[in-house]
């Protein structure tokens, strides 16, 4: 899940391909109906990357299929959810929607439509994680959200500090982060930057970009369910010892000293007055932008040894309600997401096709595609997308406490702990359960 950002999208360089692509698999073809069909699509992007693919979506499935219009909608980010949950209620919200997937899915399950039937199987096999949008987290369940874009919670560096501070390699390790830092420090340059970033639904930094990767460095993908069900307590002594590396960061110097309320830490890091910070895919296209060649992609190196864990996920996409009256229509533009012509819009709004087998024409994000595909990284879930949504709630109040150095890590993990167990019994059991 990402957080959602209020700040300027990359302008859309040429023009989007809205035609079929010829001799290309999963092309979308033309819509032969003959009556007119409006279908409202709410999406809570902002002004991101995201809503720039949308819209551009839009325009080329409607050119598709001239009978069929959709109506976007941006809704406010803040209370997103709760508005389609009560619009749910009375059967008068959007026919189609942005969904987060993992556990969000199956929170509003209730009122998605699953998509097991509807759109052809042969075209769903061409998309990423869609096991992460099915009951259980099991793809043979059938999906509820058609990813739109495949995302990581990454890091970036700033290629010329690193190379100003004498770093020749990339941190994979805690000491190898520590040294950077060091190294840093001494020219000059912040090491790693944290801050607000222009977010929109907090006045402090989201912890849990960090805490993916803390729990990478402490446990495999597969265990990750204890983390769930309870059978790895969030206060094992593995957590406890990352989180204490973590907030070392702040202590040892490593990072700004207003980590909790900083609000222009992503210009900090952009004009080169920090080396480091750790963000998402949705904002590589304004790094690019701004920084050229200078910026390059990195796994946050939150492990006693070489971490070799990095979360790709396909982290939201679009569902389609259960309560549309235009499920023939929804499906089309459902279906259109699964083509290659879908995923080469989503790369030219500077995004990650969902799509298998599409690169991407940015260069850094095409190097966190290499991790996995050629540098042998595990793929791990967005965490707080495989996390009770009230653990998430805790954690994100006092985790940043722990980072700030206002909270022992132990403190910490035991609210967490305490709401996990807080939670009824279905919530933590051995399914995956909204």
């Amino acid at each position: 899940m990402k957080w959602t950002r209020w700040i300027a999208s990359a302008v859309l360089a040429g023009t989007m391909a809205t035609g079929v692509i010829a001799g290309t698999s999963g092309a979308a073809t033309r819509s032969h109906a003959t009556s007119a069909t409006t279908l409202t699509l709410w999406e809570n992007y902002g002004t991101e990357q995201n809503a720039t693919a949308t819209r551009a979506l839009v325009k080329a499935f409607e050119k598709l299929h001239p009978t069929i219009k959709i109506n976007v909608v941006s809704e406010p980010a803040a209370n997103y959810f709760s508005l389609l949950q009560a619009s749910a209620i009375s059967h008068n919200g959007p026919d189609l929607a942005v969904m987060w997937t993992g556990l969000f899915t199956l929170q509003y399950e209730n009122f998605l439509q699953n998509l097991k039937g509807m759109v052809p199987a042969k075209d769903l096999s061409r998309v990423e994680d869609l096991q992460w949008t099915a009951n259980d987290f099991n793809a043979a369940n059938g999906p509820f959200v058609v990813p739109l874009e495949v995302q990581f919670y990454i890091g970036f560096y700033n290629k010329s500090a690193f190379a100003k501070a004498g770093i020749k390699s990339v941190p994979k390790t805690w000491s190898q982060l520590y040294s950077a830092c060091t190294a840093l420090k001494k020219v000059g340059i912040t090491p790693l930057v944290y801050g607000n970033g222009g977010q929109a639904l907090g006045a402090e930094f989201y912890p849990w970009y960090d805490a993916s990767y803390l729990m990478i460095g402490a446990h495999s993908v597969a265990d990750w369910k204890g983390l769930y069900d309870g059978s790895i307590p969030w206060t094992s002594s593995q957590n406890v010892a990352q989180l204490a590396a973590w907030q070392k960061l702040k202590t040892a110097g490593c990072t700004n000293p207003d980590v909790l309320t900083k609000t222009n830490n992503i210009q900090q890091f952009e004009n080169g007055k920090a080396a480091m910070l750790v963000d998402g895919t949705w904002d590589t296209a304004q790094y690019t932008k701004a920084m050229g060649s200078k910026v390059a992609a990195f796994v946050p190196p939150f492990s006693t040894t070489p971490i070799k864990g990095v979360v790709e996920f396909a982290g939201d996409g679009f569902s389609m309600t259960s309560y549309s009256q235009h499920k023939s229509a929804d499906v089309q533009f459902l279906d259109f997401l699964t083509t290659q012509q879908a995923g080469s819009i989503v790369n030219a709004a500077g995004l990650i096709p969902a799509i298998k087998g599409m690169s991407t024409s940015n260069a850094v994000n095409q190097e966190m595609l290499d991790f996995v595909n050629k540098g042998g990284y595990t793929p791990y879930p967005m965490l707080d997308n495989v996390v009770q949504g009230n653990v998430v709630n805790t954690g994100s109040k006092v985790l940043p406490s722990v980072l700030a150095d206002q909270e022992s890590p132990k403190a910490a993990l035991t609210q967490m702990n305490q709401t996990l167990q807080q939670l009824p019994a279905a919530q933590r059991g051995t399914k995956y359960a909204g």
